[in-house]
């Protein structure tokens, strides 16, 4: 991302939301994607600062602009985070299918069974984050009560 190197880390390592179950599960996925080992030797907070975009790094980020591989991860990890949640509340395999444009556009899924449990339409991926993990703790919580009650509402669609 564009702001890594430039600015002061926002997360602190104190933070009480890395202990939110969400939070939790983002760190597992973000690590699981990270075949070089790039952060091995980084803290959780350090891992999960790039999320947060505070309103000077969204200056620093091309408001027209490409989303590279590191962002992209970023956005796989979210969506996986959150279907393995709602495999958790449901005891359902829910699958992530996320697709995304070279110029950052697209769509995330996450499917359980044959039903679409969350459909999700990306734009300017390139600028994926969010205000702070407060933030995207509301949101994905937001997201996996719309969908885990999706589940429980249509269960036999998805138990095909």
């Amino acid at each position: 991302m564009y702001y890594e190197d430039q600015q002061e880390p926002v997360v602190q390592e104190d933070d009480k939301s890395l202990q939110d179950p969400l939070i939790r599960q983002m760190v597992i996925q973000l690590r699981s994607m990270d075949s070089y080992g790039t952060y091995d030797t980084w803290s959780d907070a350090r891992v999960l600062d790039p999320l947060v975009l505070t309103k000077e790094r969204r200056k620093a980020i091309p408001v027209v602009g490409d989303p590279d591989e590191t962002t992209i991860s970023r956005v796989k990890a979210y969506y996986n985070a959150l279907a393995q949640l709602i495999e958790r509340e449901t005891g359902l395999l829910a699958v992530p299918v996320i697709n995304i444009t070279h110029e950052g556009f697209g769509r995330a899924l996450i499917l359980v069974g044959k039903l679409v449990a969350l459909d999700k339409v990306l734009r300017d991926v390139h600028r994926f984050g969010f205000d702070s993990l407060e933030a995207l703790i509301t949101e994905a919580n937001k997201q996996l009560g719309k969908a885990t009650t999706l589940v429980n509402e249509h269960r036999t669609v998805a138990e095909l």
